[in-house]
């Protein structure tokens, strides 16, 4: 069955360029009416006007292939960072359109230094821009969404953030904080008919663009990794789902909890866990939770057989 979004309203941001433009311009040409966002700055996030009120050349550029190609768009240069500017962005979505169906939250900056090196500026910056940008996007729709009774949302985090790279605490950490964030806004959206999934693409962009060889630069492209966003953003979309995507490959991740062991609180129970990593690593039965409390259920449940 295709997937379609006529009618549907879409909002991307960061979709000046590479993956977000890639997004944008799939989502128009399946039908669905697009806010590109585009705050116009570098990839270290340099190089924009002030908050608010970045250029919105690259995100025009987009625009003016939508409509080329028939389709229909309109540009924005707010600042993720700024909830007032990505509120007002909501805002014109509504009045040219009267809805907001989906919100591609895909801007991002990099500052990578080792740890050692990383001054707590450049560490702050990442998060703001890449986990309060997605807050603020997601809280600038929710309660759209959840009046209409419909929404799709999808985070963008990374490897990086489940596996860890050298030189990217700070990208990581943001990352995978977007999980946490999807894992509950998923719980909370579902009655609203809210989906919220995260995506972690493989892709070459500016970002990736001087970190990857040549030859792996041809197969990484943007394209490849756009086929998974639509799956996260269609009818019949998933939620809480962490979709990999990248080469034209496409896993899923999981935060899963081993059985584990039981130990008590005995004056040994330091060593009892030393000496019982290879059991309580196990993963023979590991289960994916359906909310947080899953942890604690499983603990008591054992402390109470024995």
């Amino acid at each position: 069955m295709s997937i379609r979004f006529e009618g549907r309203v879409a909002i991307v941001t960061g979709a000046g360029g590479g993956l977000g433009r890639q997004h944008a311009l799939a989502l128009a040409a399946r039908g669905a009416k697009v806010v590109v966002n585009d705050l116009g700055s570098g990839v270290d996030g340099s190089g924009a006007g002030g908050a608010g009120n970045g250029t919105v050349s690259a995100a025009q550029k987009v625009v003016d292939e939508i409509r080329a190609a028939g389709g229909e768009a309109i540009a924005n240069g707010a600042s993720v960072t700024d909830s007032g500017a990505v509120q007002a962005m909501v805002d014109a979505a509504l009045t040219e359109w009267r809805r907001v169906d989906i919100l591609v939250n895909n801007a991002g900056i990099l500052r990578d230094k080792s740890f050692a090196k990383m001054d707590l500026a450049d560490f702050r910056q990442v998060m703001d821009v890449h986990l309060m940008g997605a807050v603020n996007c997601t809280k600038a729709v929710w309660e759209t969404m959840r009046a209409q009774s419909y929404g799709r949302i999808v985070m963008t985090t990374s490897s990086t953030g489940l596996y860890g790279n050298f030189g990217q605490s700070n990208y990581g950490a943001a990352k995978m904080a977007l999980v946490g964030l999807m894992q509950t806004l998923a719980l909370e959206g579902a009655k609203h008919g809210i989906r919220v999934n995260c995506l972690a693409p493989t892709a070459a962009t500016r970002m990736t663009e001087n970190l990857i060889p040549e030859a792996a630069l041809r197969l990484l492209v943007p394209e490849a990794v756009t086929p998974g966003l639509l799956a996260l953003v269609a009818d019949d979309a998933p939620t809480r789902t962490i979709l990999c995507a990248g080469a034209g490959g496409f896993e899923q991740a999981h935060v899963t909890l081993t059985r584990g062991i039981h130990v008590g609180i005995a004056g040994d129970a330091a060593e009892r866990v030393q000496s019982g990593w290879a059991e309580i690593g196990d993963r023979d039965g590991e289960t994916v939770p359906e909310s947080g409390a899953a942890q604690g259920m499983l603990e008591l449940e054992k402390a109470m057989s024995n």
